[in-house]
């Protein structure tokens, strides 16, 4: 063997004879099963490719893969491993020269067979499959750097050897499995992975766990896309998160279990990607997922997986909302590896993908099934908003902090969350107010505010609290009154529970401390003073339970807030009020009400003053103070909106009246049906004002009634010219004006305003609204 590499250094241009006649002694030893010879050719071979490096290699490197090829086709397992060492030791060469007419496809077909070996012996079908693997590794470092080999990447080569692979990784549960070497391999390949190739390299992947039906469970699929994430390249991994929402909605008809397969893999790939790194389509991501969440309930409502209702696509509604569980969970998920400036764009992108109560009743499914939109908000809003963490579905809140509140909660975004305020869903109205909870909570107070109770000295908690900013100040200028408002008809809903209660506590609280300048402190007390009256008068007929919680939850925010504002009378005012009730009515606190044995009396009647909150007391301690307490003489009365109306999903005769409404107001019946109408609740020391000064109220409603009916006909039977003609008779009074009010030509005659309406193609409309 010495004599003969010397012979071939100091003659390169003999390597390719020397190939040649080595190739034809191998081959007829294999034919006459001459064992020893062939190892022995092997060998010089081996010895030969590793010695020479020189231009004419070659031609000797094409003998040489003859004679490997011819090993691997041999039927003995021996031959099949001696022909995959030594070609692995050819891998690990590096030539100097280039090769344009070399092809692997033999080998890569062959390896892959070779992986998926059932020979009989298991130890021989273990060393045989471990060979293909080791083969299959060594044409990857032989190709996937080589520009003028054939491309690896290729479907056809990617589509044998990552099923390959993967067949291999499923075997870690058996004695000297060849798992962890597949795993290597899996991720050297991963890991040499361009830009260009991700693509073709996962398509396999998911086609395997498709076939192999590995989806449904999870523990595989999770695994295999585990070492995905971590082997590729980091500014690569967002193709990875489009390629399994991709194959998600490829699925969209698939049973749930595997479409939630799916799901939990890619919220484990969340998890593991690096933050921002979901790509330039962010809000793609969760289009998909939402349109999944939509998809998911439309099946349960159906109950099929398409319209034929064939009973091998009926759907199993408990596996639907597990799914279900699974997208919030990995919207979560998404959401939470966002940077903030995105999680707000993320925030008002779903809340724009979901229904309104009331206001978006075209949306397909909640019309098609005949729904209210109720089933699509239990489901949809607001567990799938990217913040919050309720119930563990949604993990954003808990690492997002914001220091303007303006840019964490828009009016596009507040606006119809706080409509879900006015659900008779109660589950709903719960979400929403942690999520508000959630948002204003800057400086991790809430767990401190977990229960409604006394507190005797506040100092104990150890609250953060900081000075309130201007944008706070703004915040609060804009949207305190609408906060109030919920809060206020949150607490007059009969389904309301000890949760909702403990909800509203600690938004009450945080509001207080997060965002609270004097003028808010003072609203805030006001707020309480209103929920005393409404659970005193009960104008609402609210069970005893809700009545008693309400008290109990005012009492403890007032003892709260009079901590905060350090006014001693007002302290010890609250503190009186609670002593009395310790002694006199316990079920007013909420050590009585918020247990799991409360003890309520069957009725509240006859309230002594001296438990009872005192709105001139307060005032006047507060007025001592300095607080500029003009508001709180001025009693709290939420006033009702279209907003209610919509969100309890109410007729279309409601929705008109906001039009009605802006077209009578400024008419005499008006103003004086204005003053008289009273909205529940109403409180009781505001009540005899208004009584003594209109004892007609009734009277007037019955013609204010009537004469709404009039004006819905009119608009409903009226061309358009005399519509057009009695709006532009109050474009004097009006905020705004029409186009045809703009086109009238009216005069005066004696007196009288008359009208006439210029023929429509008379019309000089503006540029931008002709087409």
């Amino acid at each position: 063997m010495e004599k003969l590499t010397f012979y071939a250094l100091s003659a390169p241009e003999k390597l390719d004879r020397i190939g040649a006649y080595l190739s034809e002694r191998l081959s007829r030893d294999v034919a006459r099963h001459r064992y020893g010879y062939v190892c022995i050719a092997m060998e010089a071979l081996d010895q030969l490719l590793m010695a020479c490096h020189c231009q004419s290699i070659n031609l000797f490197v094409e003998s040489f893969l003859k004679m490997v090829r011819k090993l691997l086709e041999a039927d003995k397992p021996n031959l099949q491993i001696l022909g995959t060492n030594s070609f692995v030791k050819f891998a690990n060469i590096e030539e100097d020269t280039p090769s344009y007419h070399r092809s692997y496809d033999f080998f890569v077909s062959r390896f892959s067979e070779m992986c998926h070996s059932g020979y009989e012996d298991p130890d021989i079908r273990t060393k045989i499959r471990i060979a293909g693997i080791r083969g299959l590794q060594g044409v990857v470092r032989k190709t996937v750097n080589d520009e003028l080999q054939a491309n690896i990447w290729d479907p056809q080569h990617m589509d044998k050897i990552v099923p390959s692979l993967l067949f291999n990784l499923q075997e870690e549960g058996e004695k000297d499995s060849p798992a962890e070497l597949t795993e290597r391999c899996f991720r050297e390949l991963l890991g040499r992975a361009g830009y260009g190739n991700i693509k073709n390299a996962l398509t396999p992947v998911l086609m395997h766990l498709d076939n192999h039906s590995l989806w449904e469970g999870k523990t595989f699929a999770c695994r295999c896309f585990k070492i995905i994430m971590y082997s590729i390249q980091s500014q690569h991994s967002h193709l990875v998160i489009q390629q399994l929402l991709g194959h998600l909605d490829a699925n969209s008809k698939s049973p749930a279990t595997v479409r939630a397969g799916i799901v939990e893999v890619l919220s484990e790939a969340a998890v593991i990607e690096a933050s921002g790194s979901i790509g330039p389509t962010v809000l793609e991501v969760f289009n998909t997922l939402l349109r999944q969440l939509r998809l998911s309930v439309d099946y349960e409502l159906t109950g099929f997986y398409d319209s034929c209702g064939c009973a091998s696509s009926k759907v199993q509604e408990h596996e639907e909302r597990q799914l279900q569980e699974a997208v919030i969970k990995t919207i979560g998920s998404f959401a939470s590896r966002l940077p903030a400036y995105q999680c707000s764009e993320v925030m008002l992108f779903i809340m724009g993908k979901i229904p309104i109560p009331g206001m978006n009743p075209t949306l397909g499914t909640a019309k098609l099934y005949g729904m209210s939109g109720t089933h699509y908000s239990r489901v949809i809003v607001p567990r799938s908003l990217p913040f919050s963490s309720v119930h563990g579905f949604l993990q954003v809140t808990t690492g997002f902090r914001t220091t303007n509140m303006l840019t964490a909660l828009p009016s596009s975004f507040l606006d119809p969350l706080l409509t879900y305020t006015m659900t008779e869903d109660a589950e709903i109205r719960l979400l929403v107010l942690e999520i508000l909870v959630s948002l204003i909570d800057r400086h991790d107070n809430r767990p401190k505010f977990s229960t409604v109770s006394i507190i005797s000295d506040i100092s104990i908690l150890k609250l953060k609290l900081d000075k309130c900013s201007r944008q706070d100040n703004l915040f609060m200028n804009k949207h305190s009154q609408r906060l109030y408002r919920h809060i206020f008809f949150s607490c007059k809903e009969e389904n309301s529970t000890q949760p909702h209660f403990e909800a509203l506590y600690a938004l009450l609280a945080l509001l207080s401390m997060e965002l609270a300048n004097e003028e808010v402190v003072v609203d805030l007390i006001r707020l309480a003073l209103a929920l005393q009256d409404l659970a005193l008068t009960n104008e609402e007929t609210l069970p005893t339970y809700n009545r008693c919680a309400v008290h109990a939850l005012s009492a403890a925010y007032l003892n709260l807030i009079s901590q905060l504002t350090t006014v001693p009378t007002f302290c010890q005012h609250v503190n009186e009020v609670i002593e009395t009730r310790q002694k006199e009515t316990p079920f007013l606190l909420p050590e009585n009400v918020f247990t799991e044995e409360s003890r309520i009396p069957n009725s509240l009647e006859n309230l002594e003053e001296g438990v009872l909150f005192l709105q001139s007391k307060i005032t006047e301690v507060l007025r001592g103070s300095g607080y500029n307490t003009e508001r709180l003489d001025i009693p709290y009365i939420p006033e009702s909106t279209d907003e209610d109306r919509l969100s309890k999903r109410k007729s279309i005769g409601d929705t008109v009246s906001l039009q009605l409404e802006m077209e009578s107001r400024n008419s005499p019946e008006k103003q004086e049906v204005r003053k008289t109408k009273i909205r529940k609740p109403f409180p009781l020391r505001a009540l005899v004002h208004v009584t003594n000064n209109h004892m007609n109220s009734v009277g007037m409603e019955e013609l204010e009634r009537e004469r709404r009916k009039q004006v819905v006909e009119k608009f409903q039977k009226a061309p358009f010219e005399e519509i057009a003609a009695h709006c532009g008779a109050r474009v004097g009074f009006l905020p705004c004006t029409n186009i045809a009010t703009r086109h009238k030509v009216s005069h005066r005659s004696h007196g009288q305003l008359q009208s006439r309406s210029v023929p429509v193609y008379e019309m000089k409309f503006p540029d931008l609204c002709v087409y």
